[in-house]
């Protein structure tokens, strides 16, 4: 756990937590904790029981934001996506005047690159830097949105370059994935949305605003990914298509094949029989002629189906 003083987007680290519980008198404290932590925490800063609770359950746990009197809890995911599987981190905030604490069980990369924001913009207050921390999530979202959309881009070439088994798994993991995300996206949407409409004693009025335009951008992105759902419905027709054009390919080779045998079949099934007056049994070279013959009736009809087109 690490507390932090925040002045002007300036950082300074506090040994003793419990300095967290006077108001400075210019800018707010910010308390990075983990899990174990609420133990302490819980105590010091009344947190609500129904809270700590959810933080401290395994499992997962929709995005949403609850009123204290006290305090606000509230519960984002985070998203990150390494190219083969889409992991969702929650990131649970405690909001009051001049505290904020995150509390996390994994570490969340929006939090280590949220300080050149605070920096930046001189941030004073714990719900300016809710704002940043909240934007910088969604903008995540618009990142892994773009990837998943270039990977089915690219899967969708390979499947029509050469279609494998492996793409179908590929199609219906990554399918699965979107529709699980899906699920979250709607609830996180609702959440920015109250930060920007609801009237929040402990959000500023102008801030209100900003927090509108993150839901704005949350709103685009539950679009997105309902685009992103349709591409892998039109994905796995496309993959059901290919197998079965190779499979008519295939077909059609072998029905081809055995169109150009039938003749070399029928004039060995002649001189094969077991007669002795069979015209040219007799006659000198015989085999040879009817070799070369069968060769070239044999390459005759396959220029003639290339011609065609069937092979």
């Amino acid at each position: 756990m690490k507390t932090r003083w925040v002045q002007d987007g300036i950082f300074t680290l506090v040994d003793d937590v419990s300095i967290a519980l006077t108001p400075p008198t210019r800018g707010f404290y910010w308390i990075d904790a983990g899990i174990e932590d609420l133990e302490l925490l819980q105590p010091m800063f009344h947190l609500h029981d129904l809270a700590v609770e959810d933080c401290l359950s395994e499992e997962e746990q929709r995005p949403k934001i609850e009123i204290y009197d006290s305090h606000y809890f509230i519960v984002i995911n985070s998203i990150r996506f390494d190219d083969e599987e889409i992991f969702l981190r929650a990131l649970n905030i405690f909001l009051s005047k001049h505290v904020i604490i995150t509390v996390t069980r994994q570490k969340i990369n929006e939090i280590r690159a949220l300080k050149p924001f605070l920096w930046e913009e001189e941030v004073n207050s714990a719900d300016r830097f809710l704002y940043h921390l909240v934007d910088l999530v969604v903008d995540n979202y618009v990142a892994v949105g773009d990837r998943i959309e270039a990977k089915i881009e690219k899967l969708e070439e390979d499947i029509l370059m050469a279609t494998k088994k492996s793409h179908l798994n590929e199609i219906i993991g990554l399918r699965s994935e979107i529709l699980w995300l899906k699920k979250v996206l709607v609830p996180q949407r609702d959440v920015i949305g109250t930060l920007g409409k609801k009237e929040l004693r402990l959000i500023d009025h102008q801030l209100q605003k900003y927090f509108g335009d993150i839901y704005e951008n949350a709103v685009k992105i539950v679009d997105t990914f309902d685009t992103l759902r349709d591409l892998m419905g039109n994905l796995r027709e496309a993959y059901q298509s290919s197998v079965a054009n190779r499979a008519n390919d295939i077909m059609r080779v072998f029905t081809a094949l055995t169109t150009i045998f039938m003749p070399l079949t029928f004039i060995t099934g002649v001189f094969g029989m077991n007669f002795d007056n069979i015209l040219g049994l007799h006659v000198a070279h015989g085999d040879e002629i009817v070799l070369a013959f069968m060769g070239a009736l044999g390459i005759a009809m396959y220029v003639l189906f290339r011609k065609k087109e069937w092979l």
